[in-house]
Protein backbone atom coordinates (compact mmCIF):
# COMPACT_ATOMS: atom_id res chain seq x y z
CA UNK A 1 0.00 0.00 0.00
CA UNK A 2 1.50 3.57 -0.73
CA UNK A 3 1.08 6.39 2.22
CA UNK A 4 -1.80 8.90 2.10
CA UNK A 5 -1.10 11.59 0.04
CA UNK A 6 -0.06 14.73 2.52
CA UNK A 7 -2.72 17.71 1.99
CA UNK A 8 -1.03 20.79 2.03
CA UNK A 9 -3.15 23.58 3.42
CA UNK A 10 -3.17 27.10 1.63
CA UNK A 11 -2.01 30.32 3.72
CA UNK A 12 -4.08 33.15 4.02
CA UNK A 13 -2.32 36.10 2.92
CA UNK A 14 -1.79 37.70 6.64
CA UNK A 15 -0.22 41.02 6.84
CA UNK A 16 2.27 41.10 9.29
CA UNK A 17 2.68 43.66 11.24
CA UNK A 18 6.01 45.02 12.52
CA UNK A 19 5.69 47.84 14.61
CA UNK A 20 5.22 49.26 18.61
CA UNK A 21 1.96 47.68 19.86
CA UNK A 22 -1.03 49.79 20.85
CA UNK A 23 -0.42 52.24 17.68
CA UNK A 24 -3.49 54.41 17.01
CA UNK A 25 -4.34 55.48 12.85
CA UNK A 26 -2.25 58.19 11.74
CA UNK A 27 0.13 58.46 14.78
CA UNK A 28 3.90 59.42 13.93
CA UNK A 29 6.19 56.53 13.94
CA UNK A 30 9.64 57.43 14.69
CA UNK A 31 12.89 55.81 13.85
CA UNK A 32 16.82 57.32 13.61
CA UNK A 33 18.07 57.25 10.14
CA UNK A 34 22.22 56.98 10.10
CA UNK A 35 23.79 58.36 6.97
CA UNK A 36 27.37 57.58 7.18
CA UNK A 37 29.09 59.75 3.63
CA UNK A 38 32.39 59.18 3.35
CA UNK A 39 34.69 59.70 -0.22
CA UNK A 40 34.27 56.10 -0.79
CA UNK A 41 31.09 54.74 -0.10
CA UNK A 42 27.67 55.57 1.74
CA UNK A 43 26.00 53.99 4.38
CA UNK A 44 22.36 54.49 5.35
CA UNK A 45 21.01 52.99 8.03
CA UNK A 46 18.01 52.76 9.97
CA UNK A 47 17.17 51.95 13.70
CA UNK A 48 14.78 52.28 16.58
CA UNK A 49 15.14 55.23 18.36
CA UNK A 50 17.55 53.88 21.01
CA UNK A 51 19.87 52.72 17.97
CA UNK A 52 20.49 49.19 19.27
CA UNK A 53 18.05 47.81 17.10
CA UNK A 54 18.81 48.04 13.34
CA UNK A 55 15.37 48.36 10.89
CA UNK A 56 16.80 48.20 7.55
CA UNK A 57 20.62 48.88 6.23
CA UNK A 58 21.88 49.78 2.15
CA UNK A 59 25.00 50.93 1.26
CA UNK A 60 25.96 52.74 -2.26
CA UNK A 61 28.06 49.73 -3.17
CA UNK A 62 24.96 47.89 -3.08
CA UNK A 63 23.50 49.77 -5.41
CA UNK A 64 26.29 50.00 -8.55
CA UNK A 65 28.22 47.71 -9.74
CA UNK A 66 31.21 49.44 -10.58
CA UNK A 67 33.44 50.74 -7.59
CA UNK A 68 34.23 54.38 -8.07
CA UNK A 69 30.66 54.79 -8.06
CA UNK A 70 30.50 53.62 -4.69
CA UNK A 71 30.85 56.83 -2.97
CA UNK A 72 28.31 59.08 -5.82
CA UNK A 73 25.36 61.09 -5.16
CA UNK A 74 23.07 58.32 -8.14
CA UNK A 75 24.02 55.47 -5.55
CA UNK A 76 23.05 56.69 -2.24
CA UNK A 77 19.45 58.18 -3.94
CA UNK A 78 18.96 54.57 -4.77
CA UNK A 79 20.12 53.49 -1.28
CA UNK A 80 17.71 56.22 0.23
CA UNK A 81 15.11 54.98 -2.07
CA UNK A 82 15.22 51.55 -0.70
CA UNK A 83 15.33 52.62 2.96
CA UNK A 84 11.98 54.59 2.50
CA UNK A 85 10.90 51.77 1.01
CA UNK A 86 11.60 49.76 3.83
CA UNK A 87 10.49 51.88 6.11
CA UNK A 88 6.75 52.38 4.62
CA UNK A 89 6.30 48.42 4.30
CA UNK A 90 7.52 48.41 8.39
CA UNK A 91 5.02 51.66 9.22
CA UNK A 92 7.02 53.63 9.97
CA UNK A 93 6.56 57.39 8.60
CA UNK A 94 9.01 59.80 10.46
CA UNK A 95 12.24 59.84 10.79
CA UNK A 96 15.20 61.84 12.50
CA UNK A 97 18.37 62.18 10.76
CA UNK A 98 21.78 61.37 11.61
CA UNK A 99 24.49 62.59 9.30
CA UNK A 100 28.53 61.63 10.22
CA UNK A 101 31.67 61.87 8.49
CA UNK A 102 35.00 59.82 8.29
CA UNK A 103 36.03 62.43 11.02
CA UNK A 104 39.04 61.45 13.32
CA UNK A 105 41.91 62.58 11.42
CA UNK A 106 40.36 62.42 8.27
CA UNK A 107 37.94 64.39 6.26
CA UNK A 108 35.81 66.00 8.63
CA UNK A 109 33.05 67.16 5.72
CA UNK A 110 30.63 64.29 4.17
CA UNK A 111 30.97 62.58 1.67
CA UNK A 112 29.19 63.40 -2.06
CA UNK A 113 26.18 60.84 -1.73
CA UNK A 114 25.25 62.96 1.62
CA UNK A 115 23.28 65.15 0.34
CA UNK A 116 21.69 63.11 -2.19
CA UNK A 117 20.78 60.45 0.39
CA UNK A 118 19.14 63.61 2.55
CA UNK A 119 17.25 64.87 -0.22
CA UNK A 120 15.87 61.33 -1.05
CA UNK A 121 14.82 60.62 2.29
CA UNK A 122 13.01 63.66 2.24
Amino acid sequence: EMPAKKVSKKKTDEVQYYGPPGVKEGDRIFAVAHIFASFNNTFITVTDMSGRECIVKVTGGMKVKVDRDESSPYAAMNAAKDVAERCKELGINALHIKIRAVGGPMSKSPGPGCQAALRALA
